[in-house]
């Protein structure tokens, strides 16, 4: 486990000189030339599916790219991720979430069977518990075949698991068997598909 967290705290200096170099160029870009720029981004949205839902036009994500509130947000996200205890091979760990109808629950016991989103939202930053509640209830309606929790807002779990601002595991039998990229770039349902399939 040692050496898995060096190598957390070295990958996370490295993405953000790497963020803050892509930011600084992408204004560079920017300033000389707007329409190779936006076909730039487009290419890079390309990559992580961002152009393939109808819902999301580029004029929505693809100027915050090049925006100041990227590095910010991320370099929160990124400070936050120093937290991380899940390692593949390691013990799952456990914390606290609340279940939709407000109980204080372990995420442990949810781990057994699993879960996965399988579509964005448009939620701002949670203030309280109840916002929180309130944009899981978004997700409720879409019947996801997977229980709903959420986060307790200290976020323990999502630092633990270094999900800022998304990633995907599998758990099995308490122990992390597949621990995904951090999201949007390392994001891959595609790949956690391919992991199960080969576990069947």
């Amino acid at each position: 486990m040692f050496l898995q967290k060096m190598m957390l705290y070295f990958s996370t200096a490295c993405l953000f000189c790497y963020l803050v170099g892509f930011n600084f160029v992408l204004r560079i870009m920017h300033f000389m030339s707007p329409s190779f720029t936006k076909k730039c981004i487009l290419k890079m949205g390309e990559k992580i599916t961002m152009t393939q839902n109808p819902k999301f036009k580029y004029e929505d994500w693809g100027p915050t790219f090049k925006s100041s509130s990227l590095i910010k947000t991320a370099s929160r996200h990124m400070w936050l991720s120093l937290g991380q205890e899940a390692f593949v091979g390691g013990e799952a760990p456990d914390s606290l979430v609340v279940t939709m109808e407000g109980e204080k629950t372990s995420i442990c016991k949810f781990l057994k069977d699993g879960w996965a989103f399988t579509n964005n939202f448009d939620i701002s930053q949670h203030r309280s518990l109840e916002e929180r509640l309130s944009a899981a209830r978004i997700v409720v309606q879409k019947e996801p075949l997977c229980p709903v929790v959420v986060d307790e807002m200290n976020d323990v779990t999502t630092i633990k698991y270094g999900a800022l601002p998304e990633r995907l595991y599998v758990v099995q039998a308490g122990k992390v068997v597949y621990k995904g990229g951090m999201g949007p770039w390392g994001y891959s349902p595609q790949e956690v598909r391919l992991f199960l399939e080969k576990m069947k």
